[in-house]
């Protein structure tokens, strides 16, 4: 054990002397054998060390724990102030001075180490920043005494600031500035708060701080001699009224605030009255307002100048009534009213209502928990508080104001607010969605995390990225937490992948024509219909559309049920369908009876690729749902408005035919034009095992039987262990098909090669 042993005879510093007489003045009676030993310890550990001055480093605990029994804090709060830089910059270990000192202690010096490694970075976002590390300083702080260590340590800093660099100096003022003094004001601690921003005032704008004081102190003779007349005055008026045992005396303003008057008001030092102010201090609310009464007779009040912070207390619970008057020789002069208690919250803040009795306090001890109101109003806390030790233990459970949010940083010193349960990803896509979608792992506090892990408030977050990087995974939407990083995600994915979602489109829409009985989706994609559809939902091309099907943005039936509506407007203006059928069967019957009176009509050949039983002038198309080639059997399909469109006889869309739908058949054979040099654009769908290079020697198959590809669609299995490849090639002959078709299926690694349908 490193905790040294109390010696019978030891030097005792003057400082040390000067603190145990702070704590007497609050606590004549209590046991100091801990508070020794605790000194002693640090004195010890800090042995050698030197300040910048070149000081003993002791002195520095000393002085915090001076201001802290200033504050009339606890025993365990002075002992953590004289030991809260022992973890951090000694030998010493956090179990030392728990075995030494008790849990408590060891709360609080580990509170304060964790609270020293936060670097505050002023960047553009000055206020913005401020106030996230602020709520994260108070949100780390389980309980309320670190923070009050805290503060301690920085105001003796910078009483002591002089021996750094004049760049130090600034940086630790506007730190001071925009963390530390807003918290004391926030807490009510105007003693400490005052002092901080006078002294930050000194380092950031020392030219005009200096002149201030120079200024100030040519009519301070003057000004004293004034107040000190009305503080006569109207003390003996207030005896004279029967108000007794009132306080009153003259209150220089502090520096800060003046300057601050300065700049917010436009003025000079001269248009400044309230240098100096009058407080007076008595027994009760009703004196307060009867002493306001008796100085209002005394002097004329400025109008618009009063305010009462009795009736309706600042959020910090502060309390005074304030008002404004005209003096004797025509100056005017502030004079606050208040009770000493409501001066002791004002001076203390959240420190004034600390109970420091011997015994365990009555549970009808209603004053003290009237003056613990505030606090539960500050810092939302549900609780009454009946002794010393329930109150702390509330403090240690209930302090984490902003317990909904995580405040982390990045590796630039940038704090960012994100939702409780947040992960890395979310810290990520909160910097950049660049940041986000070039992510291949995190580092938190130094140390390599999984991407699920739950940031804590305080962590410091590195990123790790690479140019190589895949993007994001669709795992990560079940990770993020927040709304913006699984918006960013998806966005990449409608990006990244829309070949994949045109596909997908294209298919949705053909799948929702035939559930709903639509037209077939080929007969419906006509081009002045598609563009309608585009102008409609403001995308630039079709591709954009199916796209956007693909991916879930778009409803496949909002598209095929607008086109089906522009399909069934040209169908108005049109013959009936059944007029048309009746035309064709009629005209093709008719052909059929003449052509069997010629002998040699079995000896018939069509100049073109398709024969129509009984037609020898009608439109002809190829389907695209089966890809006829010469050698398959087909057939005719009257369709509506565009002719004939032949199909396989094993085409999907042929077989399933409604019954009342067959009658638009007809018998249709290949003409002596397609055994000449035409190709026909057919689809095979290869479906392969997982293997690098399988679709180079797939190509190389298809490009040795010199056969053209038209076009290749490459996709994976949801299981990701197969490939589909979906190639449309230039055919002449099924021959030609069939001899191509053997061998891809004699590629190793390729399980099936099938005609698509589509």
């Amino acid at each position: 054990n490193m905790i040294v042993q109390q010696q019978e005879e030891v030097f005792m510093d003057p400082l040390f002397d000067r603190l145990v007489e702070t704590i007497r003045r609050y606590r004549p009676s209590v046991d100091l054998s801990l508070v020794e030993k605790a000194y002693l310890v640090a004195e010890k550990s800090h042995e050698g060390q030197k300040r910048k001055s070149g000081e003993p480093y002791i002195i520095h605990p000393l002085h915090v724990s001076i201001i802290l029994a200033e504050l009339e804090l606890d025993m365990e709060t002075i002992m953590a102030g004289l030991l809260h830089d022992v973890v951090e910059d000694t030998e010493i270990s956090l179990e030392d001075v728990r075995s030494d000192f008790g849990d408590d202690v060891a709360l609080l010096v580990d509170g304060v180490t964790k609270l020293k490694q936060l670097t505050y970075k002023t960047n553009d976002k000055q206020e913005i920043q401020a106030e996230n590390y602020r709520k994260m300083f108070l949100a780390m702080a389980k309980d309320i005494r670190v923070i009050m260590i805290k503060l301690a340590d920085r105001l003796h800093n910078m009483r002591t600031l002089d021996y750094k660099e004049d760049y130090k100096q600034k940086e630790k003022a506007r730190e001071t500035l925009d963390i530390y003094a807003p918290i004391a004001e926030r807490l009510g601690i105007s003693k400490i708060k005052v002092e901080l921003d006078d002294l930050c005032l000194k380092y950031l704008e020392p030219e005009v701080y200096y002149d201030l004081s120079q200024q100030i102190h040519i009519k301070l003779e003057q000004r004293e001699k004034y107040i000190a007349d009305i503080v006569k005055e109207i003390s003996d008026k207030l005896i004279e009224m029967g108000i007794e045992n009132a306080m009153v005396y003259g209150r220089p303003k502090h520096f800060f605030s003046i300057y601050k008057k300065m700049v917010n008001k436009n003025k000079t030092l001269d248009q400044i009255y309230d240098l100096v102010a009058v407080r007076v201090l008595v027994d009760s609310v009703k004196d307060c307002y009867g002493t306001l009464g008796v100085i209002h007779e005394m002097y004329l009040p400025m109008p618009g100048r009063f305010k009462d912070y009795i009736a309706m207390p600042k959020t910090n619970m502060y309390q005074s009534l304030h008002t404004t008057l005209m003096g004797p020789n025509g100056s005017p002069f502030e004079v606050q009213i208040r009770t000493r208690e409501m001066h002791r919250t004002a001076e203390y803040g959240i420190a004034a209502h600390w109970k420091y009795k011997e015994g365990k306090t009555g549970a009808n001890d209603t004053s003290e928990l009237e003056k613990m109101k505030w606090l539960q109003k500050i810092l939302e806390w549900q609780k009454d508080l009946d002794d010393n030790h329930e109150f702390v233990n509330a403090l240690k459970e209930d302090l984490n104001i902003f317990q909904e949010s995580v405040y982390c940083f990045s590796p630039r010193g940038d704090v960012i607010n994100l939702p409780a349960g947040s992960t890395p990803i979310d810290f990520a896509y909160q910097i950049h969605s660049a940041v986000g979608n070039k992510m291949v792992g995190a580092r938190v506090n130094g140390k390599i995390v999984t991407l699920d892990y739950e940031l804590q408030i305080g962590d410091q977050v590195d990123v790790m990225t690479s140019q190589n990087s895949k993007g994001p995974s669709l795992d990560w939407l079940n990770i993020a937490k927040t709304s913006q990083a699984k918006n960013k995600i998806n966005q990449w994915f409608k990006k990244e992948r829309k070949q994949e979602n045109i596909i997908k489109g294209r298919e949705l829409i053909e799948k929702y024509c035939k559930l709903k009985g639509l037209p077939p989706a080929h007969e419906l994609l006509r081009n002045e219909w598609m563009e309608i559809v585009q102008r409609k939902y403001g995308f630039k091309d079709w591709d954009s559309i199916l796209a956007a099907i693909g991916h879930g943005g778009l409803k496949e039936g909002q598209v095929a049920n607008r086109l089906h509506e522009e399909y069934g407007k040209e169908k108005k203006s049109q013959i009936t369908q059944e007029e048309f059928i009746a035309q064709l069967t009629e005209k093709a019957e008719a052909k059929q009876a003449a052509a069997a009176n010629k002998k040699d009509a079995k000896n018939h050949k069509s100049k073109s690729a398709i024969v129509v039983k009984g037609l020898d002038d009608v439109a002809v198309r190829f389907s695209k749902c089966c890809n006829p080639v010469p050698g398959d059997e087909i057939i005719g399909y009257v369709t509506r408005g565009r002719g004939v469109s032949i199909h396989r006889t094993d085409c999907p869309n042929v077989i399933n035919l409604p019954e009342d739908e067959r009658r638009r058949l007809l018998e249709a054979e290949w003409g002596a034009a397609a055994e000449g040099s035409n190709t026909f654009i057919t689809t095979i769908q290869v479906v392969t095992m997982e293997k690098k290079g399988i679709l180079m020697d797939i190509s190389s198959v298809i490009g040795k039987e010199d056969i053209t590809i038209d076009s290749l669609v490459a996709r994976r299995t949801k299981n990701n262990q197969e490939n589909v490849f979906s190639i449309s090639v230039e055919i002449s002959t099924k021959e030609q098909l069939e001899q191509l078709v053997n061998k891809i299926q004699g590629v190793p690694g390729v399980y099936e090669v099938l005609r698509a349908n589509m």
